[in-house]
This record gives C-alpha cells, structure tokens and sequence, in this order.
C-alpha cells in the first residue's frame, strides 16, 4: 500500500514540476493516465497473487508405515454442509466433515462436472491426520467407481 501512496505522491509532484515548466496539459494527463493503469494492474496482480491457494503437498504413494484411511470425499460446502466461500475440498471420516489442506478441488477433475466433488461424494484413500480442525493431507486418492466394484466384488 505505502508502494501505491508513493507512487501516487511522486505522480503528484511529477505533474506538478512539468506544468510549471511548461509542458502540455494533454502530455500530462496521458502519464498521469499510463501512472493509474501501472497502479491499478499492480493492485490487481497483488490481489491475484494474494488468493493462490496453498501448494500441494501431498504424495502420489502412500506412506507404508501410516495407515490408509477410506473416507467419503466431497466439496465441503455443496455436500459436506460445511462453512466457506466456495467450493473447497473436504473429507467425511468418523462421521466428523474437515476442509483438506495439500491438495485442492480441482486436482482431481471438474469439480463441477457429473461426478465431480460438488455434485456427488465420492470415496477416496487418504492419509494425514487432523490439525485445528483440518485434515491436512499426505497422500490422497480418488476411488474411481470402477475400483469400488471390483473392491466389493
């Protein structure tokens, strides 16, 4: 923010230096205008960068020395009843719905698609542990349905 009212402060005395010395109005208002558009896309780059969600960090094996854990996996807001402000993954284990921090919605597929997480729960191996209300993800795997048949063959 101070970087912006800098900015803002130096355009101010920019503009000020070249009227008195005599150069154009409309020159002035063309940087003042090419200032406000550099100012407006760093906020706006600021703000996108603000909103990246967390690295993922989980693994594409299971850890052999922790236990797999087969839980229901959905969009925490559209079919687990949790709170947020949006679409964000979470798990059902022990009858107790935790938002997933390691990996995000859309790694695994259209989120919104037929069978994506907020139109249906799905099964999903997983394991981590919970932290402050949080599953925070080591390994996570969908069960595709397919792998559910043959398990309950």
């Amino acid at each position: 923010m101070t970087f912006v009212i800098s900015v803002i402060t130096h355009a101010e005395n920019f503009t000020m230096d070249y009227l008195s010395d005599g150069v154009s109005l409309q020159k002035n208002i063309l940087m003042m205008n090419r200032l406000t558009s550099l100012i407006i896309l760093s906020l706006i780059s600021f703000t996108a960068s603000a909103q990246t969600k967390s690295k993922e960090t989980i693994s594409t094996q299971p850890d052999p020395s922790q236990k797999i854990m087969t839980v229901e996996a959905a969009c925490g807001e559209c079919q687990l009843g949790l709170s947020g402000k949006g679409c964000d993954l979470a798990i059902r284990m022990n009858g107790h719905a935790y938002f997933v921090d390691g990996t995000n919605i859309n790694s695994h597929g259209d989120a919104h698609g037929a069978d994506g997480f907020c139109e249906a729960i799905s099964k999903a191996e997983v394991q981590g542990k919970v932290v402050n209300g949080r599953f925070k993800a080591t390994y996570f795997k969908v069960i595709k349905e397919e792998e559910q048949l043959k398990e309950a063959k």
